[in-house]
């Protein structure tokens, strides 16, 4: 007999085939844990992102401190991908005066 015919009747590749199977099976449990992380920071990202643009837009400024949080936050959520609405919400933040003060000379000059 050769060493594969004597693993094969001591049962070795079955203990295989179980290691094997166990193996996929934790890695595809991780893969749907990672991907469900992944939604969920998302998420987190673009509610936060949404309540920062509404309340500065509500103030009619946001300054620059928060404007850097703020792309910090769409970095990571960029890195995520699927950035559709979320583009253009951060350009528009972006976009907002960085003072109350600047705010008020912005105004001035509309009338």
């Amino acid at each position: 007999m050769i060493w594969y015919e004597i693993l094969a009747l001591l049962g070795v590749p079955s203990v295989f085939v179980l290691l094997w199977t166990y193996l996929f099976k934790k890695v595809k449990e991780s893969d749907t844990q990672n991907k469900a992380t992944k939604k969920g920071i998302q998420a987190l990202l673009r509610a936060q992102m949404i309540s920062e643009f509404n309340k500065a837009k509500d103030k009619g400024y946001a300054p620059i401190y928060a404007k850097d949080n703020f792309e910090n936050m769409w970095q990571n959520y960029h890195a995520l991908g699927l950035n559709g609405v979320m583009d253009g919400i951060r350009e528009k933040y972006m976009q907002l005066p960085n003072r109350k003060e600047d705010k008020i000379i912005t105004e001035e000059h509309e009338d």
